[in-house]
């Protein structure tokens, strides 16, 4: 309308029409020509007039045509997904928390949720067009760390749009709720002594609050008040002071504390900020209006002391030039400075390499505003686990600006570093098994080639001492595999019941010996003491391994000096009840009744970074060429294969300083009954047997095969060789085939050593064997089942093979004739 000609322009035209009109008549001289002009003119102006009104007033599809950029603008909100659809499930717009969540193809309800979440927001959308509003309370999100709170509703002139709401809930994933229960004892045990507590989520939302915030805030003790705005309950004043809401300026000023919580095994905060939480304190000052702020602070500062005593996280408090002014018992376990106290500074905790980092960022939440953070630092304790150190400036605290959080991990990583290190000394020892084995075969070949040359070489002989040496060297290098089979618990033992003092006893002289006359040897047994099943001489192993380890720590390592110029190793034996074990809170250790043997000498300790390594194989701390790195290797075999623990530590003064080292072996007792020993033949030697015979021997590897057919064909038997067990199995079942005993190895490419003898066995039972193996007796016999099998173990040499088949043979005669006695 504002377009349109005004009253004085219309008869400014109509004066203009009418004087046109008289000078055309005066023109024309005819007033049928003037008068149909001014109607043409008056029609033409009067369309004009109407078309224009016309065009000013405004349709009702203009008023429909909005300007989406300006609604984009409007539902901009933190923390809330805000999304536009029309009656086609067609986006039509969304703000930028919708389109970074869920992208900008994705139209509610079709969001990228599982299918019982779409169903869930198909159904929502139904009701809301019916209804005209609709939430859904929880929706769990894909990544299953987060759930969604979504709300709809009708809208437009036509109420033909719908308005999606979306807000993210953050599930709890950081320090577990439970363990700060504030609706619970520990709420209001708080309370009492003036401290409010609230947990609330990254944008202030409140997840739970104790009873007593509920009653200050609410008028309701039961009230939960969850979802809701934290700030929404307080007031501050001209001197930002902070007070309840409900109570105002009449009630007590508050001091308030943000604590970020941390997850206890992960030591870091949630990743992304809508699923951090903190524990809000809101400590009661105990002073009113008129009362001055460093009081209120000062008293703050006392109860939060309080507060901080209880709590499961480890908290500590600085002042702004970042000095220790306190820290819990929590937080000094997780340091490793209990009944030391806290050093000076933060950076005294942790590794040069990040003192500058952990300074600054102390330094920035002390001076800057009231912020909080984390910062990854190595604590000196444990420089190879970096942990997360929660930062929190404070305000209101007197001399306290930054607050730190660190949880107590020394129990995880204790066990973390166990486990590795188990696991560690089972994969060394499947490994040296293996090497014990093929090493075996080598040898076999070498100490059978030297007792054949031996043969042809009388003593005086240019080579035969060079060939007894080769022989005496690899007999060294024969028991070097024992004891790699000992340490891989894959030797073979003969356990018995026996008392440790016996077998102390036993080879105490020995050890007395071995010691010398600067080194006192002192032996203390406890009354008592329950049996043990193990094998004796295994048992005088361990603790001749222990004794030499000690005397080697005093004498090598600058052993402490007694008054009487003499070292001192000492051997006790202890009974421990099951009630004592629960006791040592070990982590390894059963609850069980044990047998307990402890050496322990005044060699002055192991170093902190021997320790984890002290039990593998070929480790020492010896000079090289002296010691084979086996000793204790094989003690710690020996004592595990026997169902037993092995732990290593150092005595220490009362300084603290570590005077030597002890060993302490666990046994359970025995309670079961004592079995009977098996009666063992002797052996027999190859005159015993001159009957002869045909053997078949199988053998995978070259040079042991091509030793044993030589030493057996010179013990006076026919021998057939074989290089696999298929080759084993065509030669016996051939139809003039007749062996007298198969001599075979166990572990073979193909059909192995086992496999043969089952088929051989199944055609010709009474069939003599004998296995030979660089592998134990013992584990082969449980794994093999083979019944009335013999063995023999690698290396062996040339006569000890011709007589342990003569053995078998002369067995197996034995019992055929004594089978034949019987049937008649």
């Amino acid at each position: 309308m504002a377009n349109a000609p005004s009253s004085w322009l219309l008869m400014v035209l109509a004066a203009a029409l009418i004087f046109s009109t008289v000078l055309l008549y005066l023109a024309t001289a005819s007033w049928l020509v003037a008068l149909v002009f001014a109607l043409a003119v008056g029609v033409l102006l009067g369309g004009v007039v109407i078309m224009d009104r016309r065009r000013d007033v405004p349709t009702e599809n203009q008023l429909a045509t909005p300007d989406w950029t300006v609604t984009v603008a409007a539902i901009e909100r933190s923390g809330e997904a805000v999304a536009i659809t029309d009656r086609a499930n067609r986006m039509v717009c969304a703000n930028s928390l919708f389109v970074d969540s869920f992208g900008a193809a994705a139209a509610p309800p079709a969001l990228p949720f599982d299918r019982e979440a779409l169903e869930a927001l198909t159904r929502l959308a139904r009701d809301v067009w019916r209804d005209g509003s609709g939430t859904l309370e929880m929706l769990p999100a894909p990544d299953g760390e987060s759930d969604w709170q979504v709300s709809v509703t009708r809208a437009g002139r036509g109420e033909d749009h719908l308005v999606w709401r979306l807000r993210q809930s953050p599930r709890t994933s950081g320090v577990s709720l439970g363990a700060l229960d504030l609706s619970g004892p520990f709420g209001k045990m708080l309370s009492r002594a003036g401290i409010e507590t609230a947990i609330t989520t990254a944008d202030g939302v409140i997840r739970m609050v104790s009873s007593g915030f509920a009653e200050r805030a609410a008028g309701d003790d039961s009230a939960t008040l969850a979802g809701q705005d934290f700030v929404s309950f307080l007031r501050t004043d001209d001197r930002d002071r902070i007070f309840f809401a409900r109570e105002g300026r009449g009630g007590t000023p508050q001091t308030l504390v943000d604590i970020p919580l941390i997850d206890p095994a992960t030591q870091e905060r949630p990743a992304g900020p809508d699923e951090a939480t903190s524990l809000m304190l809101l400590i009661d000052s105990g002073v009113g209006i008129g009362s001055g702020w460093d009081g209120a602070a000062q008293a703050g500062v006392a109860q939060l002391d309080a507060l901080l005593g209880q709590l499961p996280l480890g908290l500590a408090m600085t002042d702004r030039d970042g000095r220790f002014l306190f820290g819990n018992e929590a937080f000094l376990r997780a340091v490793d400075r209990e009944g030391r106290g806290l050093p000076s500074f933060p950076t005294d905790l942790v590794v040069r390499e990040d003192k500058a980092a952990l300074s600054d960022a102390v330094r920035r939440h002390g001076r800057g505003p009231a912020t909080s953070g984390d910062v990854a630092v190595r604590l000196v304790n444990s420089p190879e686990e970096p942990v997360s150190l929660g930062l929190a400036g404070v305000r209101g605290l007197g001399e306290g600006a930054v607050l730190l959080s660190l949880a107590d991990s020394s129990q995880e990583n204790q066990l973390r570093r166990q486990v590795a290190q188990a696991t560690k000394m089972q994969a060394v020892g499947q490994l040296a098994g293996g090497v014990a084995h093929d090493f075996n075969n080598v040898l076999t070949a070498i100490i059978g080639t030297c007792d054949l040359m031996l043969l042809r070489h009388i003593p005086g002989d240019s080579d035969y001492d060079d060939i007894q040496q080769i022989r005496a060297n690899s007999n060294r290098a024969a028991a070097l595999t024992r004891q790699l089979l000992a340490f891989s618990r894959q030797q073979t033992l003969r356990p018995e019941v026996i008392q440790l003092p016996d077998v102390v006893s036993e080879v105490s002289p020995l050890i007395k010996r071995l010691l010398g006359e600067k080194i006192t040897y002192y032996v203390q047994h406890d009354r008592n003491l329950g049996a043990v099943r193990a094998d004796p001489q295994q048992m005088e192993q361990v603790i001749m391994n222990l004794a030499v380890n000690a005397r080697d720590a005093i004498q090598g390592n600058g052993g402490q000096v007694r008054g009487n110029g003499t070292g001192r190793i000492s051997l006790f034996t202890r009974h421990l009840h099951a009630t004592e074990v629960v006791q040592l809170g070990s982590e390894v250790l059963p609850a069980a009744d044990y047998t307990v043997l402890i050496v322990q000498d005044t060699g002055g300790g192991i170093p902190p970074h021997v320790l984890p390594k002290l039990f593998e194989p070929f480790f020492t701390t010896k000079e090289q060429g002296k010691g084979t790195g086996l000793g204790l290797s094989t003690a710690y075999g020996i004592v595990k294969q026997s169902g037993g623990f092995i732990f290593a530590d150092n005595i220490t003064d009362k300084g603290g300083r570590p005077t030597g080292a002890r060993f302490t072996v666990y046994f359970p007792v025995h309670r079961g009954e004592v079995p009977k020993k098996r009666e063992v033949k002797a052996p027999l030697i190859s005159s015993e047997w001159s009957a002869g015979g045909k053997v078949l021997l199988v053998e995978d590897e070259d040079m042991v095969r091509a030793v044993a057919e030589r030493a057996l064909a010179r013990a006076g038997y026919e021998v057939t060789s074989c290089a696999n067990g298929e080759e084993g199995l065509v030669a016996i079942t051939e139809p003039d085939a007749s062996f007298d005993i198969v001599v075979s190895d166990v572990v073979m490419p193909g059909m192995d050593g086992p496999a043969m003898v089952r088929a051989i066995r199944a055609k010709l039972p009474e069939m003599p064997v004998l296995f030979m193996s660089g592998y134990a007796e013992e584990q082969l016999r449980r794994d093999i089942d083979i019944p009335d099998m013999h063995f023999i173990a690698k290396p062996f040499s040339v006569a000890s093979i011709g007589d342990k088949v003569g053995a078998v043979l002369r067995h197996a005669r034995s019992e055929q004739a004594e089978a034949e006695a019987t049937a008649k």
